[in-house]
């Protein structure tokens, strides 16, 4: 079970971005990097491809390492560890380390 999912709400804890609070848009688990929506903005330039799409330098998101975000709860409101307990029904569920709520 993955700590950081998508659909998750993280915060950037490291780099130029630091503070930031974002959506996570996917996760790759094969070179651990997460895009997150709204944190590490490259700046890219595209070439017009039709008559509707406009060309110029855009901002787009780059993925940035699992390890330099941190989950953000939601009963607590800040970023925080994450914890696994198993549930009276068996299943394995997420937990804030500081609070103990489930995620």
């Amino acid at each position: 079970m993955q700590k950081i999912r998508k659909g998750d709400t993280v915060q950037a804890v490291k780099g130029k971005d630091k503070g930031k609070k974002g959506k996570v848009l996917n996760v790759s688990l094969e070179t651990g990097r997460a895009l997150v929506e709204g944190v590490n903005l490259a700046k890219k330039h595209k070439r017009q491809s039709s008559q509707d799409q406009k060309g110029g330098i855009i901002s787009i998101e780059m993925p940035m390492s699992i390890s330099n975000i941190a989950l953000v709860c939601k009963s607590c409101n800040r970023a925080t560890k994450v914890g696994f307990t198993i549930l009276k029904d068996g299943t394995k569920s997420r937990i804030c380390k500081s609070c103990k709520e489930a995620i």
